[in-house]
């Protein structure tokens, strides 16, 4: 039997973000990180979502959200109304959940999801988006400046100058291409 490979899930430090990531390379060849419901349940529990099962049914529903989230974040960077279809999307997969925040005796917050289902993980991340959309974070929603990622992202850098939504992929790939291009140009010019 051969073994499947699924490509690495992105980091980030915000839960919406993290989760529109999970599709990159959007506007060039996109690589969906969760192909299959088990991955969804991988990726959730990842991010202290862990459900019991995923269907394929609520794949679909959680692409759904992720790509309103991405719209949503998309306008927002851009200074657009937020779009209806995506705002109701957000708010009903935030109203169709049971989740509940929970303070550790270490002083963070974790989410205990009501029944381990899909649907009360989709709140949360519902629910964490609305709070970036509402502007209620520190920083603010930009877009990768790769031309093939576009990828929504939490700037909180000082003057808000950052560029790329991860300097270990975008970033690189775009220095590097440039470094690429200025090095033929030298020796183009050499000849």
């Amino acid at each position: 039997m051969a073994v499947v490979h699924f490509p690495e899930f992105r980091t980030g430090k915000v839960l919406a973000t993290r989760f529109t990531g999970t599709l990159s390379e959007r506007y060039g060849e996109a690589l969906e990180r969760i192909p299959v419901p088990s991955r969804l349940a991988d990726w959730l529990a990842g991010n202290g979502l862990a459900v019991d099962s995923c269907s394929q049914a609520q794949l679909d529903r959680a692409r759904e959200l992720r790509e309103s989230i991405h719209v949503a974040a998309t306008a927002v960077a851009n200074q657009d109304p937020l779009p209806s279809s995506s705002v109701q999307v957000i708010n009903d997969c935030s109203a169709h959940g049971l989740a509940s925040a929970i303070l550790t005796p270490g002083g963070s917050r974790e989410w205990r999801l009501g029944s381990a289902s899909v649907e009360d993980a989709l709140s949360v991340i519902a629910a964490d988006a609305i709070s970036l959309l509402a502007g209620e974070r520190e920083g603010m929603i930009s877009l990768c400046a790769s031309p093939t990622c576009r990828a929504a992202f939490v700037d909180t850098s000082r003057g808000h100058t950052r560029r790329w939504c991860d300097m270990n992929t975008c970033g690189n790939r775009e220095k590097k291409a440039r470094f690429l291009a200025n090095k033929r140009n030298k020796s183009t010019r050499a000849d």
